[in-house]
């Protein structure tokens, strides 16, 4: 019989995930030595190496991927259980951890502000993060919701469309394009883009954009944040494809400018995505229910049209 506790096991999730004692100590607001001895204490609980120290670089076991497996599994049950008994106190108490893409920051602290308002005493955390990190804090457990324009293919997954998200393409205000109407697939062709890194959600949909029209992608340079993107244009370093959500100020105060192209905006979707298997506490479930109901009246971007700067 094992004898665990639930202190160790998340001190080894940490563990397993920062792969650094320090970092997991930081984390965990405890002392390195503190979280050596409780990793120690597990290893010899265990009777197996749960890491491997190769030089500087720590390395999970066989043992301890095994074991890594089954602290989630745990951990997943236990906020069940949590979730479960917030049910019975109603959505007066209650956590919600949600996960968003980095172009969702431009509205997702809104929502959240105005779901806080009707339930002020729900806990919530907001990790905004790359695409790929976000599906692997769902993959993890570690977020409720995520809110992504792309959500993950595959099974595991159940997503949402809750909000249009429409894209479109912008210039600096002294750009040559920004006084041409219906401006065609093939003269964009010919201008520099800045875009986001590849396997984000944006960049795919330029990619087939400039492919349905069976033309190539234009010269351009990556950039991994949508600040970088909007910065970037503004200096007249090229064009750029982004949701309008990401510039309504830059907008207001005249900073930049949507071209008429055709085809554009392209309209997409914002998604609610969360594991199929996961039992939504009453705070999520609730959160969700509010975006699905009320996000599309709470944040409406104008449409994208030439004029919208003037």
């Amino acid at each position: 019989m094992l004898h665990l506790t639930i202190r160790q096991l998340r001190i080894f999730d940490a563990v397993a995930r920062h792969l650094s004692h320090s970092r997991a100590a930081k984390e965990l607001y405890l002392s390195q030595p503190a979280v050596s001895m409780q990793i120690k204490q597990l290893e010899q609980s265990v009777g197996l190496s749960l890491f491997d120290q190769v030089g500087k670089q720590m390395h999970l076991t066989e043992a301890g991927q095994e074991m890594l497996h089954y602290t989630r599994s745990i951990a997943q049950q236990l906020e069940e259980m949590d979730a479960m008994l917030s049910e019975m106190k109603g959505l007066e108490y209650g956590r919600l951890n949600i996960s968003a893409v980095s172009t969702a920051s431009y509205f997702i602290a809104q929502l959240l502000a105005k779901f806080i308002q009707k339930h002020p005493k729900i806990k919530v955390s907001l990790n905004v993060a790359n695409r790929d990190s976000v599906i692997k804090l769902l993959a993890d457990n570690s977020a409720d919701l995520a809110i992504m324009g792309q959500p993950p293919e595959g099974a595991d997954t159940l997503s949402q469309p809750f909000m249009q998200n429409p894209l479109v393409v912008i210039a600096a205000l002294n750009h040559p394009l920004a006084e041409v109407r219906n401006i065609k697939p093939s003269q964009l062709a010919q201008e520099t883009f800045l875009l986001r890194e590849q396997g984000s959600g944006t960049r795919g949909v330029v990619e087939r954009y400039f492919a349905s029209h069976h033309l190539k992608l234009p010269t351009h340079m990556e950039m991994d944040t949508n600040e970088a993107i909007k910065q970037s244009v503004q200096a007249g370093m090229g064009l750029g494809i982004i949701s309008m959500h990401c510039i309504e100020l830059e907008l207001e105060i005249k900073r930049l400018q949507v071209l008429d192209v055709e085809h554009f905006p392209i309209m997409r979707h914002w998604h609610v995505v969360h594991r199929r298997n996961k039992r939504l506490s009453t705070a999520a479930n609730a959160f969700n229910q509010f975006l699905l109901n009320d996000a599309e009246s709470q944040v409406s971007p104008t449409t994208g049209k030439r004029n919208c700067t003037k």
